[in-house]
């Protein structure tokens, strides 16, 4: 497998950088407050960043997250390509990716998803036509105030259904996360809704099948490997603030960041953010290769929340008291950083989803092995 990005992944994420370290400033991240950057997403949408996904592929949206995360934009980037124009591209028929992609594309529609499901959240009736009626609440959604599409799981089959944050049935009430994520509560009664794949769902069926055979499973997937590449960027940008500080700042005579303890947390800090991005980078490339990643996005998710949580803690830990001021830039980092370790499963959750998915899958290929041996 090659990491390296084509011409064009690298010129969206050149452009990305420039855009976000122009107006993504500490600045204006105060005073946004918890609410979404308008300017900054039109500015992107402008550019075509968002549309530029359908070429570089989910690979190119990983290298553009991580430039926000460095910077902790306020826009909802990765919701709404992974959950409006990779999903409907993926799994939307001929008629949805006619209608709904092109305002994917430049930014007049904004998607979030109401992931990972959760037993007994959202109900959905069936009709014979494509569409139905969702019924159901979920605690918290990311981006929500800021969308004008949710992608909502079926609780228990896990079908998938695209709706408007305007149809009736629909209430959506401000939440306040670690983060400031613009999230909501979400509540539907009765709420109109068209299904996105097959009439059937399969994920229920064979939940340890590849993930790219499953629509929920593929979408969760490919959340999961795109905020993995989110938070490697809010790793490198914590970790950029704690050694211009550490370089700076002395104590007895000498830079901080010549002690040796310095030395060792800030080096701990860089393998764990490489590590997220190493394995965001393997889920990616296999899913825009068309192979399974479900495994890698586990992977890539697992890092992201436990290595994670620990780069964020070091960011603000070798910038001493002032890391604890809750203005100071390095303290959005933290906030992001905890914010992502819990979005769409903690490390344990994690974990214990890729465990049961290796060991099944290990159990399969016994039984193929002992049928095939005459």
């Amino acid at each position: 497998m090659d990491f390296t990005p084509t011409p064009e992944q690298t010129a969206a994420r050149e452009l990305a950088a420039e855009i976000f370290g122009d107006l993504s400033t500490p600045e204006r991240l105060a005073d946004c407050g918890g609410g979404t950057d308008a300017e900054l997403w039109t500015a992107l949408c402008t550019a075509g960043l968002p549309g530029a996904v359908a070429e570089t592929g989910l690979l190119g949206l990983v290298l553009m997250l991580e430039e926000q995360g460095r910077t902790t934009a306020q826009v909802p980037f990765a919701a709404s390509c992974v959950y409006g124009l990779l999903a409907v591209g993926a799994h939307g028929d001929a008629d949805q990716r006619a209608r709904l992609l092109p305002g994917f594309r430049d930014g007049a529609a904004i998607a979030t998803g109401a992931f990972p499901a959760r037993p007994g959240g959202v109900r959905a009736v069936p009709s014979a036509d494509r569409t139905g009626r969702l019924t159901g609440s979920v605690p918290v959604v990311p981006w929500l105030r800021a969308a004008t599409h949710v992608l909502v799981p079926d609780g228990t089959t896990r079908t998938l259904w695209l709706l408007r944050t305007d149809a009736p049935g629909v209430r959506r009430d401000a939440v306040e996360t670690t983060a400031p994520w613009s999230a909501g509560r979400l509540t539907l009664d009765d709420a109109p809704a068209e299904r996105l794949g097959p009439d059937a769902a399969s994920d229920v069926a064979a939940p340890y099948s590849p993930a790219s055979r499953r629509p929920y499973a593929d979408v969760l997937a490919t959340a999961r490997t795109a905020f993995a590449g989110l938070q490697a960027g809010v790793c490198a940008g914590s970790l950029a603030r704690a050694v211009s500080h550490t370089t700076t700042r002395e104590q007895f005579g000498r830079p901080l960041s010549t002690h040796q303890g310095v030395l060792l947390r800030a080096a701990d800090a860089y393998m764990d953010t490489e590590a997220i991005r190493l394995t965001a980078y393997e889920a990616a490339w296999r899913r825009d290769a068309g192979l399974d990643a479900g495994e890698q996005a586990l992977t890539a998710a697992w890092w992201a929340a436990e290595a994670g949580t620990r780069v964020v803690h070091t960011g603000q830990h070798l910038h001493g008291g002032i890391g604890a001021d809750v203005e100071h830039p390095v303290h959005r980092h933290f906030l992001w950083g905890r914010q992502l370790a819990a979005y769409l499963g903690s490390g344990a959750e994690v974990l214990e989803e890729l465990g049961q998915l290796l060991t099944s899958r290990g159990a399969r290929d016994l039984q193929n092995r002992q049928e095939a041996t005459p």
